[in-house]
């Protein structure tokens, strides 16, 4: 007898092998029609997956995020199988799944088109509602080389030929498409309904950009048909926000080819990232830091001692200067620590929390490039902790609280907390280890905050808490961390005078709240729609006349809020006034003034808040205090 147990702690017995799907059938008949897979001792497996031994069973629905990962696969494959029905020439390559959908590399001699695309999108559902049993067959490495060589898909062939020779592929067919897979995937074609083509784009053969430039189609896939409209809304949405489009549109930055993921700040935008450092400079004063800068090009035998050298050289630049080696900063961390160095320092120091808008630059891919969002050269917030082991918990308690009053002073009340354990390749004992991920786990705990563990995810030389935004319309972003570091400060030989009057490792604290000032920047600029709140708005206020006998009024107003510090443009135009106002509203100013005689003679203001609101006319003092309360409020 095989005993299979459920989620429940429920079991069932079987005479004999059995599958996923006879499993769920046992169940109901319900289960068995909604059944896309199982985990089977926690693996994911086909509904065909026949079990021999007693084991542990969830079915997988559509409701499971494993069931959208069955999904979203078996989808990507329905388009190359689409392709091939349309195409019979083109070759397919690789297809993943990637968030919120998937995509297919392909080789065709001619570019797709969008016709293309909508015809593709045609044919996946006249396939899917064939509803087309998916079924999965294994070959000896060897065997399927020469399978897909006769179907003319040679880079299925050189694929497969990189796999050991003793070594089994998997191939999953429906219909007259068979594909290499190691699955697993849906049990027929109908089970994908709720699906739509994006975009085309182009994509190098293993991402090397010396080999053939494919064509990438990218699709997104839902389990049910409102999941995908609400999808489809929320990018309707982004693209209006889209920090790229309206950096453009207000004339905050650009982007150059002559310097590739690197940003020119323009008056107005630099003004913006005026207001996010100076408001953290203020968080570092308030709360304990001493701000620091360290250089940013620094020789290579300190990453060396730190082990960036090993793990990230890739992503570096270098450069050489009478024989020696450098690299430009990625991180702020090593340079911390010879700050710290500097001088001996006693236990009554510590903890001694150093800051600092730390220049980075990493050699980020070309196509991976996007926006402020993800560039080469960036800025972080950048701040280190050295401290006790005792010190560890109450530090990072207190940084998730002060973490929390800033993200909540730029508008996101929204966080969602997850702990990066230890990864495969890491530096320092198991038990060190312990220790670090017992502080941050501890540290949430404390703070009162629900949290997701990622295992396996944190640095090579600490866990992290990630500190993630959720923005207005449902996207997150990744932006504060905090990781703490047992083995650094060892590697650079950095220490301290302990009570015991003996030397000391001290804990190294890294942690950052907004990140990279361009990234954040650009996520404030999207979760607002580029509708700055009035304190950080580039300009304030502009104030408008209506005819020249205004002006020299409108400039004493102008002064008088200049003199105030508030960032004020003054108008003074020979255009109609509507002209003026729907121009200035396009700018998505907090505020408009307009001035014609009626206000100049009583010494008055007519005020106009941004979303075409008329707040009437109020006397100047009033108005100030109006607009001097908005920005306190933040």
């Amino acid at each position: 007898m095989i005993h299979i147990t459920l989620p429940d702690g429920s079991k069932r017995e079987f005479p004999g092998p059995v599958t996923v799907a006879q499993v769920a059938a046992s169940i109901g008949a319900g289960l068995a029609k909604a059944a896309l897979g199982g985990k089977v001792d926690g693996k994911l497996v086909d509904t065909s997956h026949a079990i021999s031994t007693d084991a542990t069973l969830a079915i997988v629905t559509a409701k499971d995020a494993d069931g959208l990962e069955l999904i979203r696969h078996s989808t990507a494959h329905l388009l190359a199988y689409a392709v091939k029905e349309l195409f019979p020439d083109a070759q397919v390559t690789i297809g993943p799944v990637i968030e919120n959908g998937f995509f297919y590399d392909f080789s065709y001699k001619r570019p797709f088109t969008p016709e293309d695309l909508t015809a593709i999108e045609r044919k996946m559902a006249n396939l899917a509602d064939k509803d087309e049993v998916i079924t999965r067959r294994v070959l000896a490495r060897d065997d399927a080389v020469v399978y897909f060589k006769g179907l003319g898909e040679h880079y299925k062939a050189e694929i497969i030929g990189s796999i050991p020779a003793d070594q089994e592929v998997s191939l999953y067919r429906e219909g007259q498409f068979e594909d290499l897979c190691r699955g697993p995937h849906v049990p027929s074609t109908g089970k994908l309904k709720h699906f739509k083509l994006m975009k085309l784009a182009g994509a190098y053969w293993r991402g090397d950009h010396k080999n053939e430039m494919l064509q990438r189609i990218y699709g997104t896939a839902w389990a049910t048909k409102d999941e995908l409209q609400q999808h489809l809304t929320m990018l309707e949405e982004a693209e209006k926000r889209d920090h790229r489009k309206l950096g453009r549109e207000l004339d905050l930055f650009h982007i150059d080819d002559h310097a590739p993921g690197l940003v020119f700040w323009h008056p107005k935008g630099w003004t913006v990232w005026q207001g996010v450092e100076q408001y953290m400079r203020q968080v570092y004063r308030d709360n304990g830091y001493l701000e620091v800068k360290g250089p940013q090009l620094l020789d290579k035998s300190l990453w060396e001692k730190t082990g960036h050298w090993e793990k990230y050289r890739d992503n570096m630049f270098t450069t050489e200067s009478e024989k020696r080696d450098y690299a430009l900063k990625p991180m702020n961390c090593p340079g911390h620590i010879l700050i710290f160095k500097q001088g001996l320092k006693s236990y009554r120091d510590l903890p001694l929390r150093y800051g600092e808008f730390g220049q980075c630059h990493r050699n980020e891919a070309t196509g991976g490039l996007h926006g402020i969002m993800r560039v080469r050269g960036f800025t972080q917030d950048d701040g280190h902790i050295f401290c006790t082991e005792e010190q560890i918990l109450e530090e990072c308690v207190n940084y998730t609280a002060l973490l929390q009053k800033v993200y909540a002073d730029f508008g996101f009340k929204n966080i969602i907390y997850k702990v990066a354990t230890r990864p495969e390749k890491r530096i320092g004992s198991d038990e060190s280890w312990d220790k670090a991920e017992f502080a941050v786990m501890e540290a949430l705990r404390r703070s009162g905050c629900e949290f997701e563990v990622s295992p396996g995810d944190g640095a090579f030389y600490g866990p992290k808490i990630e500190y993630t935004l959720k923005d207005a319309i449902g996207r997150q972003w990744q932006c504060g961390t905090m990781q703490v570091d047992f083995f650094m400060t060892e590697r650079l030989d950095a220490d301290y005078v302990g009570e015991d009057s003996a030397r000391h490792r001290p804990v190294m604290l890294h942690r950052a709240i907004v990140g990279s000032l361009e990234r954040f920047i650009g996520i404030l600029i999207e979760e607002h729609a580029g509708a700055l709140p009035t304190w950080l708005a580039p300009v304030q206020v502009a104030v408008l006349n209506i005819t020249d006998s205004q002006a020299d009024y409108c400039r004493e107003i102008a002064k008088t809020l200049q003199n105030q510090g508030l960032r004020v443009d003054l108008d003074l135009r020979n255009e109609k006034i509507t002209y003026k106002i729907r121009e200035h509203s396009m700018q998505k100013l907090p505020y408009i003034l307009v001035v014609g005689d009626k206000e100049k003679a009583a010494g008055a203001v007519a005020v106009r808040a941004r979303g075409n609101l008329d707040l009437g006319v109020m006397s100047l003092e009033a108005f100030a205090q109006k607009i001097s309360a908005d920005i306190a409020s933040k």
